[in-house]
């Protein structure tokens, strides 16, 4: 009787893929590794915003079969139906049921325009590659208006309920830069509405006037606390009553978790509650809830890898104590590049478990200059070859070299915050 310990994990995003391969690189072949997933392919998420503006889109998505198969992990093609931790059974909507020691439920976050009455009607939502092909064509039409001298209105929105607005900040200032390269800025009129109290807010409050400076340096018109209410054909409204035109909206949206996990503890959008250092679902004994799928507020790749590793190495302590030495906990440090393709901000803040944004520990560090878009760029081409070779993105010496070339550049470019 095989008695291999199994850890089946769901999803196939970032948390999914990083916690199958620190187990593999920890382990070896003393766990059997299977991977529940509803799509074929990974998608590197955070450099799809370079897609509306020519980027290339070759290394964004990897076949999950193939590093799978590099690793000796198994692939099922699938969704959730239900889960059961005594018996340990998960049930897919096929009606197959799997069997496992350990469950990881990496099924992240979801967008629900609908919240937002009009949203998924009239704007460009932020998010999968297809949606951000689709805006670099609208895009490209608002540019052309303007080289024939029509004036156009952009209108970017981050709307109450979204987790992580990274991406529409970087997409404004990455428009800016765009037309202005293209010489029709001036015909370009750019507006920023944000329901939050201060910029990025979620990485505490030292990036608002950094942020600030730079849309009023850029003529971006801004706005935080602009809370929408609903959205119309041209025309978006706010709790304040006022309303703000557009030509074009592009736009964040709300978030809850992308599965509902009945039976499971969870908070009222769905995310499940998970104990702080460890990502394991509070009242389970062996299933966790890295990434987006779990209750850490701030819904950010690089905490997504933080958790993953986490996770990995709680499982592995208890498979083979040997095997990990000082198992890493999550410590939830926040780091992010805002990039502007002309320059970009770097941003790091260590965050208390709560993820609050006032609950941000000291050392935060943040810097703007040119030499954090090549940083963004470095990091987009690393973590895709890592993953297409089955390694995990934090492990080995891939990994030691780029963490001691980004605490150099954080160093040299960057200032520490004291708020």
């Amino acid at each position: 009787m095989d008695t291999t310990p199994r850890v089946l994990v769901v999803g196939g995003g970032l948390a999914g893929m990083e916690t199958l391969f620190a187990l593999r690189q920890r382990l070896g072949d003393r766990v059997d590794l299977t991977l529940v997933t509803d799509r074929d392919d990974f998608e590197f998420r955070p450099s799809t915003v370079y897609v509306p503006f020519g980027g290339a889109e070759d290394d964004l998505r990897i076949p999950v079969a193939v590093p799978a198969e590099r690793q000796g992990i198994t692939v099922r093609r699938g969704e959730v139906a239900w889960v059961e931790t005594e018996p340990k059974r998960l049930a897919l909507t096929d009606g197959c049921t799997l069997d496992y020691d350990y469950l990881v439920l990496a099924t992240g976050a979801a967008m629900r325009p609908e919240r937002v009455p009009g949203l998924a009607e009239h704007a460009h939502l932020v998010g999968s590659l297809e949606q951000m092909r689709e805006l670099g064509r609208t895009l490209r039409r608002v540019r052309d208006a303007a080289v024939d001298g029509s004036p156009q209105h952009v209108l970017f929105l981050v709307p109450p309920g979204n987790a992580w607005p990274g991406p529409v900040y970087e997409l404004a200032f990455m428009l800016e830069t765009w037309l202005r390269r293209s010489r029709v800025r001036d015909l370009v009129c750019l507006t920023f509405a944000t329901f939050e109290d201060r910029y990025l807010e979620a990485l505490g409050t030292g990036l608002h006037p950094v942020i600030g400076e730079e849309f009023a340096d850029r003529g971006i018109i801004s706005r935080a606390r602009a809370v929408v209410t609903g959205v119309e054909p041209n025309l978006v409204r706010f709790a304040d009553g006022t309303a703000h035109t557009f030509d074009v909206l592009v736009s964040s949206a709300p978030h809850t978790a992308a599965v509902d996990y009945e039976g499971l503890p969870k908070d009222l959008n769905g995310f499940l509650l998970t104990e702080p250092q460890t990502r394991r679902v509070r009242c389970t004994d062996v299933v966790y809830a890295p990434g987006d799928a779990g209750d850490f507020p701030v819904k950010l790749g690089y905490l997504s890898l933080l958790q993953a590793d986490a996770v990995a190495d709680d499982i592995t302590a208890r498979i083979d104590p040997a095997a990990v030495g000082e198992p890493r906990r999550f410590d939830p440090v926040g780091m992010f590049v805002l990039e502007m393709l002309d320059e970009a901000v770097y941003a790091r803040t260590p965050l208390a478990l709560t993820g609050e944004p006032d609950r941000a520990r000291d050392g935060r560090r943040v810097g703007v200059s040119p030499i954090w878009h090549l940083g963004k760029k470095t990091l987009g081409v690393y973590l895709p070859q890592q993953f297409r070779a089955g390694r995990p993105v934090h492990g080995g010496l891939h990994q030691q070299a780029v963490a001691l070339g980004l605490q150099g550049l954080s160093t040299t470019w960057s200032d520490r915050v004291t708020e």
